[in-house]
């Protein structure tokens, strides 16, 4: 197992994973990181100052990731944990707070002062380890993340 930083090579496999969780839970297409401009091109979309964009590699195979990226039209010291998903090959396994650990680690290196996220309520494992780790609810969303189909959203003190 080896968390990495994404290489243009994993963009499809990347693409494939987010792309499957939505049929999978049932999860509306629009209004969320199904139809993003991004999802194509998770190494290209992530290239800029102050973000990081993971893959978890299992047996040579992508089967995840997760990543760190300002908040869009938001204060600069927050940032957002974007696109956390994971083939259901490997879920249950701990990898996902694995991820989950590395990708705080880099905001707080990076001198983000507060991590966002946004998710839907039908992905309760992942709320759940969000819960645990100190996330609290907000009653709206921050910033503009074009993701109007999300209900869930959270914020987390990194300080």
């Amino acid at each position: 197992m080896v968390i990495r930083e994404i290489q243009p090579e994993d963009n499809k496999a990347v693409e494939r994973i987010i792309r499957e969780i939505f049929p999978e839970f049932k999860l509306p297409l629009t209004g969320t990181a199904y139809e993003d401009e991004e999802t194509p091109k998770m190494f290209e979309s992530y290239q800029g100052e102050k973000e990081v964009y993971y893959v978890l590699e299992v047996d040579g195979e992508v089967v995840g990731g997760a990543g760190i990226k300002p908040l869009n039209r938001g204060n600069d010291t927050i940032c957002e944990l974007q696109k956390m998903y994971f083939s259901p090959k490997v879920r249950g396994k701990g990898f996902g707070k694995l991820m989950f650990n590395k990708c705080l680690q880099s905001a707080k290196d990076m001198g983000y002062e507060k991590c966002y996220l946004e998710s839907a309520s039908e992905l309760k494992t992942a709320i759940n380890m969000y819960e645990k780790n100190g996330f609290e609810y907000l009653e709206e969303p921050l910033g503009d993340t074009g993701h109007f189909s999300c209900g869930v959203w959270m914020i987390k003190e990194l300080l």
